[in-house]
């Protein structure tokens, strides 16, 4: 599978949800145990309005899995990393300040 583009360690396969590329850039900025980010489908739904908020949802063969909300729209994140689920939820709070 060939990467649109590829920016360091955020992965870009698809357009990304306002206010959500800024976090993530944050989010690998200040954490060398995030090994990639890939953003995901984007859906529309009701409940995502006001600021950004992240939920680490299932674990992958090699990170998480999180949901992003923000502008009307969920977005899936597939994040590589070796973080518990705590200590990567913590970095997404940290990384929203």
């Amino acid at each position: 599978m060939r990467l649109r583009a590829a920016q360091g360690k955020l992965k870009v396969e698809h357009s990304i949800i306002d206010g959500v590329r800024d976090l993530l850039e944050r989010l690998l900025a200040q954490n060398p145990e995030v090994r990639s980010v890939i953003p995901g489908v984007i859906r529309p739904v009701r409940d995502a309005r006001g600021k950004v908020k992240v939920r680490v949802t299932v674990p992958t063969a090699n990170g998480w899995k999180a949901i992003a909300l923000s502008a009307g729209a969920r977005q899936e994140l597939f994040v590589s990393t070796s973080l518990s689920r705590e200590d990567l939820e913590r970095a997404f709070d940290q990384a929203m300040d």
